[in-house]
């Protein structure tokens, strides 16, 4: 099982691509590990975590807080972890954002690694090395940027995948085509989920096409001044609609690429939203709701991509080139309520 090795700026990733959870014991001493999971993946594959020291968590995003490390770290402490210990995130997003965070803080850092088990984790979550926590309404507002050790992609483990999950997966392939790969636009196009998920070559050819796209994005701009800011697209606004009504990842960020894409038409004539809002659809993904605009306006203000008195907002110059485009706050503002009101 030969990695393929990514550098950034203080570490080499290895990456298994099409691999096999069985091979999981080759890159960590069980002895040394600790496997942090939830709930419902532990169900699905305890078989698999047999022999292996396991902290399993209520699953959801609502646990994706500071009282979860907490507890987490108070079981450490009684595994008697320490710097020689590994941690291995089995699991979606929130998992990986939580085995990051805790890796990096508990004695000063820890070496960690993932196992994706949603395919939203697989093509964004455990890619890039941002790990944290949300706090209260804010997502995402804690956290370090710190990679893994290896990332190990075992497809069969989306088999036991809930529907709905599906599509939040692709809500992020599809960001990822909007903003850099517009070939894949194209492919998408031509496919849905069902006859994705029936061609495992295609699949997994999917997985690691979005998985480098956002490696090579985040290898030029780890650190999110330039360049990276483009994968926050359809985030802004879309962080802001998860966090007050109740809705997935994929299907909060789905009504904010429309948004975006309505943006990008007022401001830079693009004229692809109805391209992107029926690729959208295809993958059984929103493009329209109601919600209560000033409360999310609330949100928005405290967006980590707020820089004073402007929001470094993600538009489309087209499909396959995203940009990054500072816009007024108090035209924002302005702009999203009349786009809300239609």
């Amino acid at each position: 099982m030969n990695p393929e090795r990514y550098s950034f700026s203080k570490k080499t990733v290895d990456y298994y691509f099409s691999a096999s959870v069985k091979k999981l014991g080759g890159l960590a001493d069980k002895k040394n590990a600790i496997v942090i999971t939830d709930d419902n993946v532990f169900a699905a594959h305890k078989e698999k975590l047999k022999g292996w020291n396991v902290i399993s968590l209520k699953p959801g995003e609502e646990y994706k807080i500071q009282a979860t490390v907490d507890a987490v770290i108070d079981t450490l402490i009684e595994m008697q972890a320490d710097r020689k210990t590994t941690l291995i995130g089995m699991g979606g997003g929130v998992i990986t954002d939580l085995t990051g965070y805790v890796a990096s803080i508990y004695m000063r850092g820890l070496n960690f690694g993932f196992v994706p088990t949603s395919l939203l984790a697989m093509v964004d979550a455990s890619i890039g090395g941002k790990n944290g926590i949300d706090v209260g309404e804010y997502k995402n507002m804690v956290g370090v940027i710190r990679q893994p050790s290896f990332l190990l992609y075992d497809t069969s483990l989306l088999k036991t995948l809930p529907g709905h999950h599906w599509s939040d997966g692709f809500a992020e392939i599809i960001k990822h085509a909007c903003i850099k790969d517009a070939k894949a636009f194209s492919i998408l196009q031509k496919e849905d989920v069902s006859s994705i998920q029936k061609n495992e070559d295609l699949l997994a050819l999917i997985i690691k096409r979005n998985a480098l796209l956002k490696t090579k994005v985040v290898q030029k701009d780890e650190f999110e001044k330039g360049d990276r800011k483009l994968l926050n697209f359809g985030h802004t606004l879309g962080h802001a609609i998860e966090t007050q009504y109740e809705l997935s990842h994929g299907q909060a960020i789905s009504l904010g690429m429309v948004y975006a894409c309505r943006i990008s038409e007022q401001v830079l004539g693009f004229s692809g939203t109805e391209k992107v809002a029926a690729l959208l659809e295809q993958y059984g993904l929103p493009v329209a709701a109601s919600f209560n605009m000033d409360k999310v306006l609330n949100i928005l203000k405290m967006d980590k991509k707020r820089v004073s008195t402007h929001m470094n907002y993600i538009l489309l110059d087209k499909i396959g080139k995203g940009v990054v485009y500072p816009i007024e706050m108090r035209n924002l503002e302005q702009t999203l309520k009349k786009l809300g009101s239609k």
